[in-house]
């Protein structure tokens, strides 16, 4: 238990995990209650909300759920008001959610690309205007966008439409770091690499080697300098870091967390 962002309220989207275990919103929300914030946790999956609440809730912290699809501008403004109306305010917001979808150019359906683009990139714009109007009156505020390795370099699958959100994803951060820099709020993103979360058994397998979560974890694991992936703790670690004091003076920043993967990559 920590205090490092004792006394804040803080959003965190995606804050389900797709299967048993931590996903990254999940440890996320897990390790902000545990440092002190009031956590506001959002997920279009009520079932995996209810999980991660209990867990909170469990470790004696306090926690409130809200159900949404965060790609929908009349749900994210919403639940940025049930928050407000709620706490009083948004202090942090932690942007989580993300998926892909294999494929170049020229496999990719419009709708495919469409709904990449939505799940990786929009929500982060609607999450994002959301709450920055807030924090700028404030003089206050932290945004934590999670991008990916993909965004950066080639890491072993063609899966064009997701490198492009998450590149962007960067772009923007930024962008909005240096408009927002003289009214108080910061915004940085972390870069995971291959990370051991519920998704490899959910969905990559399934992608990548047929539904073997073992053959698919090996490969990851070899790709890695340090020779085996991270987990959603280590994207946490990450995120609390930039969500809180200890980085009162970084905006703009990516923090990648690969096991030096990228090192090799590009």
């Amino acid at each position: 238990m920590g205090d490092r962002l004792e006394g804040r309220i803080a959003i965190v989207t995606g804050a389900g995990s797709i299967g048993p275990g931590f996903g990254n919103g999940k440890a996320t929300a897990t390790l902000f209650a545990r440092e002190g914030a009031e956590v506001f946790i959002v997920d279009y999956r009520a079932d995996a909300l209810e999980e991660t609440r209990k867990i909170i809730e469990g470790e004696g912290h306090s926690v409130t759920t809200h159900v949404a699809d965060v790609t929908k501008s009349d749900q994210v403004d919403t639940l940025v008001a049930a928050c407000i109306e709620r706490y009083g305010r948004v202090d942090v917001l932690d942007n989580n959610v993300g998926g892909t979808v294999a494929g170049g150019p020229t496999d990719l359906s419009e709708a495919e690309w469409d709904q990449q683009m939505d799940l990786n990139l929009k929500h982060v714009f609607l999450m994002s205007r959301a709450v920055l109007p807030g924090m700028a009156e404030r003089g206050s505020g932290a945004i934590v966008n999670i991008g990916s390795t993909s965004g950066i370099t080639f890491t072993g699958q063609q899966q064009i439409a997701y490198q492009t959100a998450k590149a962007a994803i960067v772009r923007f951060s930024r962008s909005v770091a240096l408009e927002y820099a003289p009214k108080g709020v910061r915004c940085n993103t972390v870069i995971p690499g291959q990370m051991h979360t519920p998704m490899v058994e959910a969905v990559l397998a399934g992608q990548q080697t047929g539904g073997d979560a073992s053959e698919l974890i090996a490969r990851r694991n070899a790709r890695i300098p340090m020779g085996y992936m991270g987990d959603a703790w280590d994207v946490a670690r990450a995120a609390l870091f930039l969500a809180s004091d200890d980085a009162r003076y970084v905006t703009g920043a990516d923090i990648v967390v690969d096991g030096g993967m990228t090192l090799k990559c590009c």
